[in-house]
C-alpha cells in the first residue's frame, strides 16, 4: 500500500482513508450476493439455510444429469456462439465504415448502432417479439409470402419466434454494439498509412484486410467478441419474450426455475455461471493489456 506524503494534512488524510472505506464498503454490497450463493451450492438439503446441516455434490450432479439442464446447456452455447460470431462480422464491418473520416452522418449512425444498449431491454423484446410474429408482413413481403403459402412452398408464415433462429438474431443485434464500440476504438489510433502502403506494394483490398488491418484489430475484435458472447449466454429478458419451451436458455431455465419450483440446482448453476463469467472477464482484461503493449509497440 502506497503511503501518503508528509505535507498531506489531517483533512487529505481522512478523505483519503474515507474514500477507501466507501469503495470497499461499495465492493462489498455488490459482491456479497454472488458470494452467498457459492457455499449454499454445497448444501445437502433441498432447502436454503444456513448454517448448512452438511456439504454434498448432488446439486451438481442434478445439473449435469437432469434433461432439461442439458438441454439448456445446448441451446445457450449454440444460440451465443452464432449470435457472437454474426455480431462480430457485423460490428467489424460498421465499426471499420465508421473509421473512414468522410463519412455523412456518422455520429447519427454511431447512435443507431449502439441503440441496443441504451434503449430499456423489455422494449427490445417487446418489439422483437412483434416484428418476429410476421417479419415478411412488417417488411412489406406479406404478398410474396401468401404466394408462397399458396403455391405450397411453406406451409404457414415465416416466424422467428419459438425458435434458435429468431434467438441467435435477437441476441446477435444486443452483441453489435459492443463489438462496434471495441473495434472502434481500437482503430483510433490506426495509422492509415499502411493500407495506401499495402496497395502501392500491390495488394488488393482483401489482401490489405487480412494482412494488415485485421491483425491491428484483432484484439478489439475478440474483447467485443467475448461481449457479445457474454451477453448473449446471460441474457433472459428476450428468451422470456421469444423462446418456446424446447428453445429455453440457461437463464430462462433457471427464471422458470425460481418460478415453479425453487431448487438449489439453480445455486449450481449459478456458481458456474460465475466462474465462467470470472474466466471470460479474465480473458479480457488480458487481451486488454496485449492491445497496450501492441500500441505501445506501434507508437515507438
Amino acid at each position: 500500500m502506497a503511503k501518503l506524503p508528509p505535507y498531506v494534512g489531517i483533512g487529505g488524510k481522512t478523505w483519503h482513508y474515507s474514500f477507501r472505506f466507501i469503495c470497499g464498503a461499495i465492493l462489498f454490497f455488490l459482491i456479497t450476493p454472488i458470494l452467498v450463493i457459492i457455499p449454499l451450492s454445497f448444501n445437502s438439503e433441498p432447502y436454503f439455510t444456513y448454517p448448512m446441516p452438511g456439504v454434498s455434490m448432488r446439486w451438481y450432479e442434478e445439473f449435469v444429469t437432469n434433461p432439461v439442464w442439458g438441454t439448456a446447456v445446448k441451446n445457450s452455447i449454440i444460440v451465443a456462439v452464432f449470435a457472437t460470431i454474426i455480431a462480430t462480422t457485423l460490428g467489424t464491418v460498421a465499426a471499420l465504415g465508421l473509421s473512414k473520416s468522410n463519412l455523412p452522418g456518422k455520429s447519427a449512425l454511431m447512435g443507431i448502432l449502439i441503440s441496443p444498449m441504451i434503449v430499456p431491454l423489455v422494449i427490445t423484446a417487446v418489439g422483437m417479439k412483434f416484428f418476429y410474429s410476421d417479419p415478411m408482413g412488417y417488411l412489406g413481403f406479406g404478398w410474396l409470402q401468401d404466394m408462397m403459402i399458396q403455391w405450397g412452398w411453406i406451409s404457414d408464415k415465416l416466424r422467428l419466434t419459438n425458435n434458435l433462429p429468431g434467438l441467435i438474431v435477437a441476441h446477435a443485434a444486443l452483441g453489435t454494439p459492443f463489438v462496434v464500440i471495441t473495434v472502434t476504438a481500437t482503430l483510433v489510433g490506426f495509422d492509415n498509412s499502411l493500407i495506401r502502403a499495402s496497395a502501392g506494394l500491390g495488394a488488393d483490398p482483401r489482401r490489405t484486410f487480412f494482412k494488415v488491418t485485421m491483425p491491428l484489430v484483432l484484439p478489439g475484435m475478440i474483447s467485443g467478441a467475448l461481449f457479445a458472447f457474454i451477453t448473449s449466454f446471460d441474457e433472459v429478458v428476450i428468451a422470456l419474450f421469444l423462446a418456446g419451451k424446447a428453445e429455453y436458455t440457461i437463464p430462462r431455465q433457471m427464471f422458470s426455475g425460481i418460478r415453479e419450483q425453487i431448487s438449489p440446482t439453480i445455486l449450481a448453476v449459478a456458481t458456474v455461471l460465475v466462474i465462467f463469467s470470472i474466466l471470460l472477464l479474465t480473458s479480457l482484461e488480458l487481451l486488454r493489456r496485449r492491445n497496450e503493449r501492441m500500441r505501445g509497440m506501434s507508437a515507438a
